[in-house]
């Protein structure tokens, strides 16, 4: 399930044409590592790993949309941090993937 999210995410992002090059690489970079960190976390905590990437989804599609509504981004980030809040001990790396990310979203200025 979450390689499938992951892969609808990656679509997402390569039917964009509302960033940069540069911004795309960034993106699929922080990506990447919030995939890499979400499978670690599916191996213990599975429903909270799906939820993560679910987010991941939901914000990345309304950050890249021809006119992105600034408060479904904001309400799908804040949706993603908190489903990575009580993880910040036992998987630090994922908390900094998923803040990184939502960083990201937040310097696009939407």
């Amino acid at each position: 399930m979450i390689d499938s999210t992951m892969k609808r995410i990656e679509a997402i992002l390569e039917a964009s044409d509302q960033m940069d090059e540069a911004q795309r690489r960034e993106l699929k970079g922080l990506l990447e590592a919030l995939k890499e960190e979400t499978k670690i976390l599916a191996e213990s905590h599975q429903e909270e790993a799906e939820s993560i990437a679910g987010f991941t989804s939901l914000t990345t599609q309304e950050a890249v949309r021809k006119s992105p509504d600034p408060r479904l981004v904001s309400l799908s980030s804040e949706g993603l941090l908190t489903s990575v809040e009580g993880f910040e001990a036992s998987n630090p790396r994922l908390v900094s993937a998923v803040n990184a990310l939502c960083n990201f979203f937040a310097d696009l200025g939407i």
